[in-house]
């Protein structure tokens, strides 16, 4: 799950990281209010769940607050587009307006999960406010990492080796080392898969601030932080997602034309890499998981189907704790109901996978059967073209 920037800095404020004075603004004069109370002179930011939304001119300085004012009218309502957001954009539906600070550096903090190591590391670099990934690509040398102990949480020296790594002022150094230690903290706290400050500055009195920030959580542990579930913004999710969450289903949009409908994500990933291998591009992810019951399985075609750029369907199912005539039978109930108009190719092994094929075969329903991925791969492609 992922979160805005404001909410992220409400919950690393409340474990010690220190964020700027701002409010959220759903309308332009809730956006002229903040404003007023933060002295006029103001960050107006776009609040969507994608990066670069200054180069998309969803990040603006305000003077004063006719400027403020302005500013909130033209960014509130706009479509924004950036290099994450896709060429579609996001609508901006609320707004950050946050106090301006005096910049000396710029730098960046992040913890991710190391799993190679099956650790969580905190990255620093001096390069910040620039796109990890690109600082990774050219001056690989500048990001410096600390590996963290789950028991332990960040030592106080580790933290040191990283703030006189970035070469900070020995003045500026204890601060920056309670901030390190605060968002390692607040990572563990939350179960986040992701914790990124971008960038982490020193003001120019020393002082470290998080300018930007980025939460994601891990989903398998959100029944631990139930009321971390009111801060979902469902309108910067896609909407198939969103409804396949509601029945426990995993499922990921992508730009194909192909379906697919798989239980379990390694099978889900060969088979989106044998569709690609035949020639096609998938249109999904779809894992219905192992113990799915016939009403998942309805609900799954029926979401998958949604999608307008699907012109033929791939079933691939091993019949372990779903059952292949489980299976069947809540694709033919899901044929019945949604009046199907595109190809469906099944290929099924594993438990009751005859009496699967016998319920398909009696169903009435034009469904191809396979024998093996690599036959129901190449059908479905041919199918979809």
């Amino acid at each position: 799950m992922n979160i805005h920037e404001y909410q992220a800095k409400s919950i690393l404020a409340q474990y010690g990281v220190p964020v700027p004075r701002g409010e959220v603004a759903f309308t332009v004069e809730e956006a002229e209010v903040a404003a007023k109370s933060l002295g006029g002179s103001v960050v107006i930011k776009a609040q969507i769940h994608a990066g670069g939304r200054g180069k998309g001119g969803g990040v603006k300085v305000a003077a004063n607050l006719a400027e403020a004012s302005g500013l909130a009218r033209k960014i509130l309502g706009m479509r924004l587009v950036t290099h994450q957001t896709g060429p579609e954009g996001r609508v901006v539906q609320r707004l950050l307006v946050e106090e301006t600070l005096p910049i000396e550096r710029e730098l960046y903090l992040g913890v991710v999960l190391d799993r190679s190591l099956g650790k969580l590391v905190l990255m620093a670099s001096a390069a910040g406010g620039m796109e990890i990934e690109q600082v990774a690509a050219a001056t690989p040398e500048l990001i410096l990492k600390e590996t963290i102990d789950p028991s332990l949480g960040l030592a106080a020296y580790q933290a040191r080796n990283l703030a006189f790594g970035m070469g900070l002022p020995a003045a500026a150094v204890n601060g920056a080392v309670a901030a390190m230690t605060a968002l390692v903290k607040a990572c563990l706290a939350v179960d986040a898969s992701l914790a990124e400050i971008n960038p982490f500055i020193l003001t120019t009195a020393g002082h470290p601030y998080a300018l930007d920030a980025k939460i994601n959580f891990d989903d398998n542990a959100m029944f631990r932080h139930k009321a971390l579930l009111d801060l979902r913004d469902l309108n910067e999710e896609d909407p198939f997602e969103v409804e396949a969450s509601k029945f426990g289903l995993n499922y990921i949009k992508l730009d194909g034309t192909v379906g697919c409908m798989v239980n379990g994500a390694g099978l889900a990933m060969a088979t989106m890499d044998i569709i690609k291998y035949a020639g096609g591009s998938p249109a999904n992810f779809l894992d219905v998981g192992g113990g799915a019951s016939e009403e998942q399985i309805k609900n799954a075609f029926r979401i998958l189907l949604s999608d307008k750029a699907v012109r033929a369907v791939l079933i691939n199912i091993f019949g372990g704790i779903l059952r292949c005539d489980v299976l069947a039978a809540g694709v033919v109930a899901a044929a019945r109901d949604l009046a199907i108009k595109v190809p469906i190719v099944v290929r099924m092994e594993g438990t009751n996978v005859e009496l699967g094929r016998q319920i398909l075969r009696d169903s009435g329903f034009d469904f191809t059967v396979a024998d093996g991925m690599k036959d129901a791969a190449e059908k479905v492609v041919r199918l979809a073209k």
